[in-house]
């Protein structure tokens, strides 16, 4: 597995998701290796699950006041906030060279095993609860979610550090779906921040899914697959109303 480096002018929130959809795009095309990404949005922004109800999940109002886009990406799961003080890391990993992932529950525990122990070296007391939820002191810091294609499974999710927790709560209405160690809680009292420091938290990813040698991809070069794909993954989809507005 290779640890993709992105350099030159930062991706918008469109780019970003279409971006992560252009790599698992390029893996199962045999264009691109399997590849971690650790990375952050450069704004506030609310990101839907593939099958995410739009006018359920968030608090449009509140939203389109403090001008916070609301995007849809590609793989499942509930309403999550991005934005500064919060990591994301994109890892997709080949079927053939790990069948067993193509359970969900297989897939989850490959994953989720490996996010945590990196964070655990910072917070020894991090926990995993629920189907694939991080967290501290029993409230939930990170969030995943994942797609399976032929041949490769893409698994993301967000890594709160330093988030503005008020503004995620205000960001999303009530969840549809909530584990049971929830408790009914709402969003400010059941999410927290993990105290950590984001670099050394990608070091130790890198190192926990072996993504050891690095690739650097320029976000202008046109030229390179990676960066062609998700100008057209923007074009054909996140550039569109019609996909993030779609349910």
């Amino acid at each position: 597995m290779i640890r993709l480096c992105l350099t030159g002018p930062p991706l918008c929130p469109r780019g970003q998701l279409a971006m992560d959809e252009a790599v698992l795009n390029l893996a199962d095309a045999s264009r691109h290796p399997p590849a971690l990404r650790t990375w952050q949005f450069d704004r506030p922004v609310v990101v839907l699950g593939r099958s995410s109800k739009w006018a359920v999940e968030v608090d449009h109002g509140y939203c389109d006041r403090q001008n916070i886009p609301v995007l849809r990406r590609v793989t499942g799961g509930a309403s999550v906030v991005g934005g500064a003080g919060c990591l994301m890391y994109s890892v997709v990993i080949s079927l053939e060279e790990h069948p067993h992932l193509r359970h969900v529950d297989a897939a989850h525990e490959y994953v989720i095993r490996r996010v945590l122990t990196a964070v655990r070296h910072q917070q020894p007391d991090a926990q995993w609860q629920g189907i694939c939820d991080l967290t501290w002191q029993n409230m939930k810091f990170s969030g995943n979610s994942l797609r399976i294609t032929r041949g490769h499974l893409l698994y993301h999710g967000t890594i709160l550090h330093a988030a503005d927790l008020d503004q995620i709560a205000s960001c999303l209405a009530v969840a549809p779906r909530q584990p049971e160690y929830r408790q009914g809680r709402r969003h400010r009292q059941f999410i927290t921040n993990v105290p950590c420091e984001p670099s050394r938290l990608a070091e130790d990813l890198a190192n926990e899914f072996s993504a050891h040698q690095s690739l650097t991809v320029a976000t202008d070069d046109s030229s390179d697959p990676r960066v062609a794909m998700t100008d057209q993954l923007r074009r054909e989809r996140y550039d569109s109303d019609a996909w993030h507005q779609r349910h």
